[in-house]
């Protein structure tokens, strides 16, 4: 999972529960951006479930990209699955494009908690 330099570029620095349609983890959030004909969005959902079952105060928020075009073009999302963690404040600290692996979700959310 990479950083996200250009985070503030996008006008949404921060995300909340307005932006997710969900409340935010206390600690961290892991949000997935979906489509309903993506095959690896569905492994991608069992992997961040998972994690965030693994771990207090961490949430798994999967927002259907075509629902929330607007947000998805703000945040530069080109392909799903889409994940970014978010640490406790709602700030973009990793991005990852594709099927994580969960070793992978687990070390991105040490840099969010």
């Amino acid at each position: 999972m990479h950083g996200d330099e250009d985070a503030q570029a996008t006008g949404l620095a921060r995300l909340g529960a307005a932006e997710l349609g969900a409340s935010p983890g206390r600690r961290a959030s892991l949000v997935q951006f979906s489509s309903a004909f993506c095959q690896p969005c569905r492994a991608t959902r069992r992997i961040l479930a998972d994690v965030a079952g693994l771990v207090e105060g961490v949430e798994h928020i999967e927002i259907d990209a075509e629902a929330r075009l607007e947000l998805v073009r703000a945040l530069g999302i080109e392909k799903t699955p889409t994940v970014l963690v978010l640490d406790a404040d709602g700030r973009i600290v990793r991005r990852a494009v594709g099927m994580p692996r969960k070793a992978d979700v687990i070390a991105a959310l040490g840099a969010a908690i």
